[in-house]
């Protein structure tokens, strides 16, 4: 994998790359993470760079290094301590899942008038598309849509390495409230052909978020559609 040569630092693009990987189950809790040569090769990067990240991993808690036993995960979420409330994807990487995630595109778009997006965000949006992947088979299709005026030369090539989120904090902009709508809904045929569901009349699991920021402007719309015949939809927490 040949990182982006842009004004990230590559032990901050090499560190996100890990972190997702961890977060998302693919180098579970106790097991260890590939050696130090191994991500050098993989990145393309230097040993300090490597380092780098992996130091910044263990002051976050994610990692914790031991001296001729590797580098073992010791974390796998990334939410407070304080809350009890657990993401869809954590509860999926308690199971032993593992998500995959891949960036269909992204770039700007042009709204039809009378959707949603138009409604939002006027008749140019920044439209990201991403395909979830549930044990390496395609499970979850989201589309983003986020103001127009977030785009610039190189955006898709960030979005495919890093989260969505992340990705927003950098350029300054960051939620503080988000409130989800779930239904069930036919899902359009973009949509299914993502999935591999070839049933035209297909219902789906719908779920529409909507993103705020600390002046309620909204910051994000997106509809993800969940083939839930693979895996339900859950929520976890403790009370």
């Amino acid at each position: 994998m040949k990182l982006i040569r842009n004004n990230r630092p590559l032990y901050i693009q090499v560190m996100d790359i890990i972190k997702d990987r961890i977060l998302h189950g693919v180098y579970p809790v106790d097991s260890n993470i590939p050696s130090e040569p191994q991500l050098e090769q993989e990145f393309q990067v230097s040993k300090i760079t490597v380092r780098n990240a992996i130091k910044a991993l263990v002051q976050e808690g994610y990692l914790e290094t031991s001296s001729g036993k590797g580098t073992r995960v010791i974390r796998n979420t990334s939410s407070s301590k304080l809350s009890k409330l657990k993401r869809f994807t954590e509860v999926l990487v308690e199971e032993g899942h593992q998500i995959g995630k891949q960036l269909i595109r992204a770039g700007l778009t042009d709204n039809e008038e009378g959707s949603e997006p138009y409604r939002f965000f006027g008749p140019q949006a920044l439209k990201v598309e991403r395909l979830y992947l549930l044990n390496g088979k395609p499970y979850i299709h989201y589309t983003h849509y986020l103001n127009a005026a977030l785009y610039h030369q190189g955006a898709d090539d960030n979005l495919t390495i890093q989260s969505l989120y992340d990705w927003l904090e950098e350029q300054g902009v960051v939620p503080v409230r988000y409130q989800d709508e779930f239904a069930v809904s036919p899902a359009p045929e973009v949509v299914l052909v993502s999935l591999g569901i070839t049933a035209e009349s297909a219902v789906l699991l719908k779920r529409s978020r909507f993103a705020y920021g600390a002046d309620q402007e909204l910051i994000e719309y997106s509809v993800g559609f969940y083939s839930t015949d693979m895996h339900p939809y859950v929520v976890n927490y403790d009370v």
